[in-house]
């Protein structure tokens, strides 16, 4: 027996007809098919739902990419309007330095004629105080002189 089993049989196959019966038939159009989910009336949408047109991812894409471009261009505008004041402003700050130069430079000058004009006067003081001092003596020596005429003209006489 146990090399029956070792042995290979074949068999012979025959059909004749379907292997369907009648029976089976009628089973298979009254089942109800449960993968196959029903319509519930919270989960209908309208038609429009269907019908409306959903944009492609490209399209998508491309939106964000023109919006995005346009907030650029704005931004690019805000800053070239900020580049230009800034311009102004530093060219009001370079014609205040240069008024700011040019004041300081005077200012300068003036001073410069002004210690001139001190050394000059201090000169002239002292000048003026000398010519006292020699007026003061010549005075003293007039003084002298007369005295000295007197005596002279008492004793000549």
């Amino acid at each position: 027996m146990s090399s029956a089993w070792k042995q290979v049989h074949r068999m012979k196959r025959f059909t004749v007809g379907a292997m369907t019966t009648p029976e089976y038939y009628g089973w298979w159009s009254k089942r109800v098919n449960a993968n196959i989910p029903r319509l519930r009336e919270e989960c209908i949408r309208s038609i429009e739902k269907y019908l409306q047109v959903v944009p492609s991812e490209l399209e998508v894409i491309k939106q964000d990419f023109e919006k995005r471009s346009s907030e650029l261009e704005k931004k690019i505008e805000q800053l070239e309007e900020e580049k230009m004041r800034l311009g102004l402003d530093v060219n009001i700050h370079k014609l205040e330095a240069e008024k700011l130069r040019k004041g300081k430079n005077k200012a300068e000058e003036d001073l410069d004629s002004l210690k001139t004009n001190y050394k000059k006067l201090r000169l002239s003081i002292r000048t003026a105080g000398l010519v006292r001092e020699v007026a003061d003596h010549l005075q003293t020596l007039a003084v002298q002189a007369d005295v000295l005429s007197l005596k002279y003209e008492s004793e000549s006489s």
